[in-house]
């Protein structure tokens, strides 16, 4: 009786040891030769990228205006004297204070209006909501060669040519309806409940806008600042017609005064424009936590 036991457990000890199991890839889980790509390919484009503001900060150390055409002559000859004479001889000071009032005045009362408009549209459904901002669509189709004219006749009945104000309200005419689409489509991700919620507890509805709404609608608030900042900060067209003083340029302006009919400062421009992106670089640090989320939201209701 105790013979095929012992010979079980020999057949036992005798079999094979079983193989330890391999790393099974999940399903959608990318190789190794399907990372590395695609490593290499952003690699490839954050170069790309990065090298536009590379060269010019190379430029901007150049002391001759026609370094750019002999760029390996810089290296021996770096300096930051380009930046002492912007800073120093230029009216670099007056174009930043004008430009921050004109961005930031466009930014608040931009964001303001815009806001106002889209949780409206969202919210409220009084007669010809719909039309409305279509309206607001319509009026991004012009171009700005035929806004000019007209606009500098209400500007100049208004007494608004060459003040802050007028080219604020020329940039809000141009920010607003964009902002007003993005955030009609941010609020209508928020619950209709929420707005019940505070009437219940007795808000007005522009108490519970205020209190409720817009704390949750950061993110979209921060891609329609980011925009109407962005739209003030490097526009041209309007600032070098409705501003006539050379103290109240914006920096896109300002940076035009380097070209003449029959000379070109190069290094200088080089060098204003490595300080203009400073600004424009902490604006964005400061939302860009919330930029992206701001730029995704809304897309799948509107």
């Amino acid at each position: 009786m105790s013979t095929p036991t012992l010979q079980t457990s020999s057949a036992v000890d005798k079999a094979p040891a079983t193989p330890s199991p391999r790393t099974v890839r999940r399903r959608g889980e990318p190789g190794l030769p399907a990372v590395l790509a695609s490593h290499g390919v952003l690699v490839v484009a954050s170069l790309i990228a990065l090298f536009p503001i590379a060269w010019l900060v190379f430029l901007s150390l150049g002391p001759d205006k026609d370094d750019y055409l002999h760029p390996g002559r810089i290296f021996g000859r770096m300096s930051f004297d380009n930046y002492v004479f912007v800073l120093r001889e230029t009216k670099f000071f007056d174009w930043l204070t004008s430009t921050l009032v004109v961005s930031l005045g466009t930014t608040v009362i931009g964001v303001l209006v815009a806001a106002t408009t889209g949780y409206a549209v969202s919210r409220m459904r009084f007669p010809g909501y719909r039309k409305f901002m279509w309206v607001l669509l319509v009026t991004q189709m012009f171009p700005i060669a035929v806004l000019i004219v007209p606009m500098y006749q209400i500007l100049s009945e208004l007494q608004l040519i060459d003040s802050y104000l007028g080219l604020v309200l020329v940039y809000c005419s141009t920010a607003v309806p964009y902002c007003a689409w993005l955030l009609k489509g941010y609020f209508d991700t928020i619950p209709f409940e929420i707005d019940e919620a505070g009437r219940v507890d007795g808000l007005t509805p522009f108490g519970t806008f205020a209190r409720l709404i817009l704390p949750l609608a950061k993110p979209g608030l921060a891609v329609a600042a980011f925009y109407s900042f962005i739209t003030a900060f490097g526009e041209v067209a309007f600032a070098s017609t409705f501003m006539l003083s050379d103290t109240k340029y914006t920096f896109a302006v300002g940076l035009q005064s380097f070209i003449s009919e029959h000379d070109a400062q190069r290094h200088y421009m080089a060098a204003t424009a490595v300080l203009i992106a400073i600004p424009v670089s902490a604006f964005f640090y400061l939302v860009q936590k919330n930029l992206v989320t701001g730029l995704t939201a809304g897309g799948t209701k509107g």
